[in-house]
């Protein structure tokens, strides 16, 4: 199976912000959307579906095509939008997000081309991911499963279990990638429920961990680029992010865990992400 055109560093940074202009058009048209967490990992998708997966619409019904789980389901609007960029979907199929009898609501289903699983039952995506990579490894495939997790889903039990399971087990055709933005519904993650050293406790979970800015499509080409970290082990990214990225008064606010931006909002947005990206053409 053949890569993606590979998109160049400075074409995924004027994607990233593209991203984010489609998203709050849409969280803005449809009225609902988690729009802090959809930012901060927009840059996490461009560049795993524009630089790393071997996944095309024409590809997501091969058998040995590349996997992702967004386990952090509700952040579905994100994926979404890169989905559409793709082709797996026409853009306009969004314009009936959240209305009735749509296929496009407030977390990844199956109805929708390009969702591998029905996730936002926080806490289950990376068991579905192991389970995969195993039929993987089992089969003698080659391809490799990416997942992404929020920090604040870590404290459901289901993931150590998932994580002891992808070690004792020697996945190293599976990627977690945790989207760490400090931050959840009800505040703090060192707050709510403290998780700190994540690198430590995925390590010691038998991870092969690495850090980098997940904001900075740079530093994730160049970590996901280098996956599997250990051969025998299964690769951890631990990506800091800010909620909200790219939105001044939106980074790192709590409230824009969920929130539609009023006309105002919107506008002073719109205008920082045209600022943004006539700085980067």
């Amino acid at each position: 199976m053949t890569l993606n055109l590979m998109l160049t560093e400075r074409e995924l940074k004027l994607k990233s912000v593209q991203y984010r202009k489609a998203l709050l058009r849409l969280i803005k048209a449809c009225g609902a959307g988690h729009t802090g967490g959809d930012l901060s990992c927009l840059d996490i998708l461009n560049v795993l579906y524009n630089r790393i997966m071997r996944v095309s619409p024409e590809t997501f019904k091969s058998p040995d095509r590349d996997y992702y789980i967004q386990s952090k389901g509700h952040c579905a609007e994100a994926l979404f939008v890169v989905l559409a960029d793709m082709g797996f979907f026409p853009e306009s199929d969004l314009e009936t997000l959240n209305r009735y009898g749509s296929h496009y609501i407030g977390h990844p289903t199956r109805d929708v081309n390009g969702v591998e699983q029905n996730t936002g039952a926080l806490g289950h995506g990376l068991a579905v991911a192991v389970g995969i990579a195993l039929a993987g490894k089992m089969d003698r495939k080659d391809y490799r499963v990416f997942t992404l997790l929020g920090d604040g889903e870590l404290a459901e039990g289901s993931n150590w279990e998932a994580g002891m399971t992808a070690a004792h087990y020697r996945l190293d055709n599976l990627v977690a990638i945790v989207d760490r933005n400090g931050l959840q519904i009800t505040g703090s993650t060192e707050d709510v429920c403290q998780l700190s050293p994540l690198d430590e406790k995925f390590e010691s979970f038998g991870f092969a961990v690495q850090r980098c800015d997940g904001n900075d499509v740079g530093e994730l080409v160049r970590v996901l680029e280098s996956v599997p970290f250990r051969p025998g082990k299964p690769s951890l990214v631990l990506a800091k992010t800010r909620k909200g990225k790219g939105v001044s008064f939106m980074e790192n606010v709590a409230k824009w865990h969920h929130g539609v931006p009023s006309d105002e909002d919107f506008k002073r947005a719109m205008t920082e992400l045209e600022a943004a990206q006539a700085a980067i053409a």
